[in-house]
C-alpha cells in the first residue's frame, strides 16, 4: 500500500510540476529536458539493460529521427514532427541491417562496433549537402500551425514528453512481465545457458534493439521540435550514445524506472554547471560522466535503485540452528 502510495504522489507531481514552476523559465525547460533526456535513456534500457547488450552507438537511431523530422520540413514543407514516423521506420530498418552482424558479438566487441557504425553514419553526414553538410539543418523560423509544436514555452513540450514517457515506460512493463522480458533476462543472465533451454537468443536481441532503435529516434524527432535544429555532433555525437548509457546505468539498468533516475540526477547537474561556468564547463561534462562510470562500476553495478530494494534476511548461523533442534 505504501508503494502504490507513493507511486501516485510521484505522478500527481509529475503532472503539477510545470504549475509550481510557472514563470521561471529555466525550471520549465529543466523538466521538459529531463523528460526528454528519459525517453532516450528508456529506449535504450530495452536492449542494454534488459537484454544486455551495451550499445553505445544508439546516437545513430537519434540522430535518423532528428533528420527525419527536419528533412521533411526543409524538401516537403511538412511539420517536423511528421517526419517522426519516417525516422522510425527507418531506425528499424537501419537495426535490422546493422544488428544481424553486430549482434552475433559479445560484450566490448559490440559495443565498439556500435560505435563504429555511430561514427561513420556521423562522417557521412557531415558531407551530405542533402543533410545540410556540417552547418546541419534548420525547422520553421516562426510557427505556422499547431503541428509545427513550436511554442514559447517549455510547458506544452513538458506534457509531451510526459505522454511519450508514460507510453513508452507502459509498453517496457508489459514487456517485463511477457515471455520476451523473461527470455530478454535469461539472455543478460547467461546466453548460453539461455540457448540450450530454446531460447532464440538471435532473434529476440535483434528484435530488442529494433523496438530500442524506433524510440531513441522518436526521442530525437521530439528534440529537433523542441530545439528546431540538429547537426552531425548534436544529432549523431556520440555523447549523445555516452548520455543514454551513464543515465540507465546511474539508475538502474534494467529496471523500469533507473533511466527516469538517472535522468533526475544528470540533466540538473549539467544545465546547472553549464549555466554558471559557462564555456568554462565546456569539458567538465565529460570528467563528470567518466567518474560516474567509475563509480557506478566500483561500487554500484545495480544502479541507485537497488539501494532501496528489501535485502533477504541472512539465513541463521549454524549454532543457532542446532540448539534449536535441541530444545
Amino acid at each position: 500500500m505504501n508503494r502504490y502510495l507513493f507511486f501516485g504522489a510521484l505522478v500527481v507531481l509529475a503532472l503539477v510540476y510545470p504549475l509550481l514552476v510557472q514563470g521561471i523559465p529555466v525550471w520549465e525547460r529543466m523538466g521538459a529536458l529531463v523528460l526528454l533526456a528519459a525517453i532516450g535513456a528508456s529506449a535504450w534500457n530495452i536492449v542494454g539493460g534488459y537484454a544486455g547488450q551495451v550499445s553505445v552507438g544508439h546516437a545513430v537511431f537519434f540522430g535518423f529521427g532528428a533528420y527525419a523530422a527536419v528533412v521533411v520540413y526543409t524538401h516537403l514543407g511538412w511539420p517536423p514532427i511528421a517526419g517522426a514516423p519516417l525516422g522510425m521506420l527507418l531506425s528499424v530498418i537501419l537495426a535490422a541491417v546493422i544488428g544481424v552482424p553486430t549482434l552475433r558479438l559479445s560484450g566490448h566487441y559490440f559495443s565498439m562496433a556500435t560505435i563504429a557504425v555511430g561514427e561513420l553514419v556521423r562522417v557521412l553526414s557531415s558531407t551530405s549537402d542533402f543533410l545540410g553538410g556540417a552547418q546541419g539543418l534548420g525547422g520553421p523560423a516562426m510557427p505556422r500551425s499547431v503541428f509545427d509544436l513550436s511554442f514559447l514555452s517549455a510547458t506544452p513540450f513538458y506534457y509531451i514528453f510526459l505522454a511519450v514517457l508514460a507510453f513508452l515506460l507502459g509498453l517496457t512493463w508489459w514487456i517485463e512481465r511477457a515471455r520476451m522480458g523473461f527470455y530478454l533476462r535469461a539472455i543478460k543472465d547467461s546466453e548460453r545457458a539461455a540457448r540450450a533451454l530454446g531460447v532464440s537468443s538471435g532473434r529476440y536481441k535483434l528484435y530488442a534493439y529494433m523496438l530500442s532503435g524506433a524510440f531513441t529516434s522518436l526521442a530525437g524527432s521530439l528534440y529537433l521540435c523542441m530545439f528546431g535544429f540538429v547537426d552531425p555532433e548534436s544529432g549523431f555525437g556520440i555523447l549523445i550514445s555516452v548520455k543514454m548509457v551513464v543515465m540507465a546505468a546511474l539508475g538502474g539498468a534494467g529496471n523500469l524506472f533507473g533511466p527516469l533516475v538517472g535522468a533526475l540526477i544528470l540533466v540538473p547537474l549539467e544545465e546547472l554547471s553549464n549555466s554558471y561556468l559557462g564555456g568554462r564547463g565546456a569539458g567538465l561534462t565529460f570528467v563528470v560522466y567518466g567518474a560516474i562510470i567509475v563509480i557506478i562500476a566500483r561500487f554500484l553495478p545495480s544502479g541507485l535503485l537497488s539501494l532501496f530494494r528489501p535485502r533477504p534476511s541472512k539465513p541463521a548461523p549454524k549454532s543457532e540452528i542446532a540448539s534449536g533442534h535441541a530444545d
